[in-house]
């Protein structure tokens, strides 16, 4: 059976007694631990219990196929149900798959942790189909989810967060819900004492300075904004960051603009196709990517990035001083978004 995204976290806490086999599987690696994890504590409450719990491979099933079977039809020395646990699989298991949920033995429950299965594979399928195994698909976490797993997070540990705070904090999340959960642990330690997150913890902790000042050049001069580039270039030489590292970060930053610049092409909405980005536009800088998406045309987008690349090339085979190369590049830039070259 299939469980939909909206009942995925419900059901990986408590599944139906009859559930003998469950696939959780998508690009999130984080996410599918996490609901793994939970499925198999509905069973077992300690995961590190050998007597209850046989952790298998991908590898060992391909060397030993009869090992799953063996496995599932083992009786616990403690009684009650114990657990198989397949991390790594592929569809080279489907045939396998296929057989043993055919007829499974034992009353375990297998859980099966794959990567990324796109619709229609066989491994995908089989579980899909079978009524008593689920299908559980582990994507990206949506703003909304990420609000929901902040608030989860820090209330476990009698915190509040103001709202400034949150969309912050959903700024830098989203790409890993195992990174998630441990920025959101390193935040409420941060916090232990005070009644609620704010603004500037949330800074002090899942904040990287130094990314942020290169971030500003890099919308300083997609901006045009001469000024704003050289403050931002003074702070970034002041603090020892790598020209290179800046270089590097304008590259993402440009590529990102050329993507928004495809989908508007494609008649994909702005709003809607930069809250696909991961990792998402920072809250604060969202005005400024939207009017660079807007002015920026998919031609001078390719040429600011052959200019990033050439500046990159220049740092590291001449002897010129990498912060004049890249201060020099991001300036003509600059003149670019000013419509000067």
């Amino acid at each position: 059976m299939i469980i939909a995204a909206r009942d995925a976290d419900r059901f990986a806490v408590s599944p139906p007694k009859t559930l003998r086999a469950a696939l959780v599987f998508g690009p999130d690696a984080g996410l599918v631990q996490e609901r793994a994890e939970k499925l198999m504590k509905s069973v077992v409450a300690d995961l590190g219990d050998p007597f209850n719990v046989a952790d298998l491979s991908q590898a060992v099933l391909e060397s030993d196929p009869a090992r799953l079977a063996d496995e599932a039809a083992a009786i616990s020395m403690m009684g009650g149900r114990r657990v198989v646990r397949v991390r790594g699989a592929g569809n080279s298991l489907a045939e396998l798959f296929e057989g043993f949920l055919e007829d499974q033995p034992g009353d375990c429950l297998v859980v099966v942790e794959a990567g990324d299965l796109s619709r229609g594979t066989s491994l995908r399928k089989l579980f899909e189909d079978d009524k008593a195994a689920a299908a559980i698909a582990c994507y990206a976490d949506t703003a909304r989810s990420l609000e929901e797993l902040v608030r989860e997070a820090l209330r476990g540990e009698g915190l509040a967060i103001a709202p400034e705070a949150m969309a912050d904090a959903v700024s830098r999340l989203g790409s890993d819900r195992g990174v998630s959960r441990r920025e959101l642990e390193k935040l409420a330690l941060y916090c232990e004492g005070q009644k609620s997150v704010g603004l500037d913890d949330v800074r002090a902790v899942m904040g990287d300075e130094a990314e942020a000042r290169a971030e500003e050049a890099s919308d300083a001069a997609g901006g045009g904004d001469f000024a704003r580039l050289d403050l931002a270039l003074s702070r970034l030489w002041s603090a020892d960051m790598s020209a290179i590292a800046v270089i590097r970060g304008a590259m993402g930053h440009f590529q990102r603009l050329a993507l928004m610049r495809e989908k508007m092409a494609r008649g994909e909405n702005l709003d809607d196709a930069m809250k696909q980005l991961r990792p998402p536009v920072h809250f604060s800088r969202a005005d400024s990517f939207k009017l660079q998406a807007r002015a920026w045309s998919g031609e001078k987008l390719n040429d600011a990035l052959d200019i990033l690349l050439d500046a990159e090339a220049l740092c590291k085979t001449t002897g010129v001083p990498n912060e004049a190369v890249c201060g020099r590049t991001l300036m003509n830039i600059a003149a670019m978004a000013r419509g000067r070259h």
